[in-house]
């Protein structure tokens, strides 16, 4: 009779990932989905206002070529109280630049829990679960969850035509390196 070898664990899977202050709370984001972080005064001049009533968390647009970078103020976001923010991340495969106050640190994950029941409107939406960092659970954001497809329509209306601001084609304010 053979025995069976007993089985071996799998290595445990791992994402890196950013864990940000906001208004004295720690949140993390996987750094896969940032494309780039930079500081709020590197957007001095190339940044629009937009002022869309009812959508309070979006003041800034930021123009890349043809597209529209709508920034997110992140403490308006998740009801905290007013944060000016000093980091701005650009998010890949959104249409979303996020305001936060700072990097925290950058670490890997081993699990992501899933959100509690107790998350049953909107913040099922923000979130992609929960995660133990130092002893500390951290919610993890889902990055295509600050805009909904509504809000994305209700700024897009709201933007100026390409020629009154003086952007042709796919030329556009870049961010400086």
């Amino acid at each position: 009779m053979r025995v069976a070898a007993p089985a071996r664990p799998s290595p445990a899977r791992t994402e890196q990932i950013i864990v940000f202050r906001l208004c004295g709370q720690l949140f993390a984001v996987s750094s896969a989905s940032v494309q780039e972080v930079r500081g709020k005064d590197s957007l001095a001049g190339a940044s629009l206002e937009i002022n869309v009533p009812g959508l309070r968390k979006v003041r800034q647009v930021l123009r890349r070529g043809d597209r529209s970078l709508f920034i997110v103020n992140a403490s308006l976001h998740f009801d905290l109280p007013l944060s000016q923010g000093t980091l701005i991340f650009v998010l890949r495969k959104t249409r979303t630049a996020l305001l936060v106050d700072g990097i925290e640190k950058m670490t890997a994950m081993t699990r992501l829990q899933a959100l509690p029941q107790s998350f049953c409107h909107e913040e099922r939406q923000w979130y992609r679960g929960l995660t133990a960092i130092d002893q500390s659970v951290i919610p993890v954001v889902n990055p295509e969850g600050f805009l909904s497809p509504e809000e994305l329509a209700s700024l897009d209306a709201a933007m100026p035509p390409l020629d009154i601001l003086g952007i042709e084609g796919t030329e556009g304010t870049e961010l400086a390196s």
